[in-house]
């Protein structure tokens, strides 16, 4: 599941790239310009972009370029222009990828894929990684490196570090982290889920940031 940005002042294509992208299981936000994206950017927390470039206020070249002043995001451009000089400024300015209107749902959705695969960090050995900075996180192997050494974690620790990236920049509250990790028919109070994220904070040291509190919600995954 990933959070996707769509930012087209198309409301149609908005529309049809949401729906595409809600079916596959994804989180969607939708910005009318390249002004609300940037704005939306700069408050949350998204795994790519979807971004057109011919847009009022301030096109999808732009719109990258200001984007990528505070943020590495995945950007996926979309134009109805073909030609090969506005697909080099794409890649210029930041584009990781470049698909010409009119487009085929299924294939954007493929190339989505591609690229957080890439980023995710899918080894030679087929194995699911994450990376930020001196963390590394091999869902595959279930296995996470604090600075090159293995850090021992619980097995609750591991299923809550693992749910918390795969939903990273999406608020969790108390009582779906307590449902998914722990099950429906857990009666222990949220105390234990305190303690959990506290060794879990512990084992992964300088990196324990990125897991946020959120009073009186749960907690967010900033990576």
């Amino acid at each position: 599941m990933y959070n996707i940005l769509i930012c087209d002042d198309e409301a149609g294509i908005r529309t049809l790239v949401s729906k595409y992208a809600k079916h596959a299981g994804h989180n969607v936000e939708m910005a009318e310009n390249g002004r609300q994206a940037v704005e939306k950017c700069k408050s949350q927390s998204f795994d790519i972009i979807v971004l057109d470039i011919m847009m009022p206020l301030l096109d999808g070249f732009e719109t990258a370029k200001e984007i990528r002043k505070f943020s590495q995001v995945p950007i996926i451009m979309l134009s109805a222009r073909g030609e090969e000089y506005d697909r080099i400024h794409g890649f210029e300015v930041g584009a990781d990828d470049y698909v010409v209107k009119p487009f085929s749902p299924q294939e954007l959705m493929m190339r989505i894929d591609v690229i957080m695969r890439r980023v995710l960090g899918k080894n030679e050995s087929g194995h699911e990684i994450y990376k930020k900075d001196g963390l590394w996180v091999d869902f595959t192997a279930r296995k996470v490196f604090v600075d090159e050494e293995e850090a021992d974690l619980a097995p609750k620790e591991y299923e809550l570090l693992f749910y918390l990236i795969k939903n990273k920049g999406v608020a969790v509250s108390r009582e779906r982290l307590m449902a998914d990790i722990w099950g429906y028919e857990f009666f222990g109070d949220d105390r234990t889920l305190d303690t959990h994220i506290k060794l879990l904070r512990r084992h992964i040291g300088v990196y324990s940031s990125l897991i946020v509190t959120l009073r009186g919600i749960g907690y967010r995954f900033e990576g």
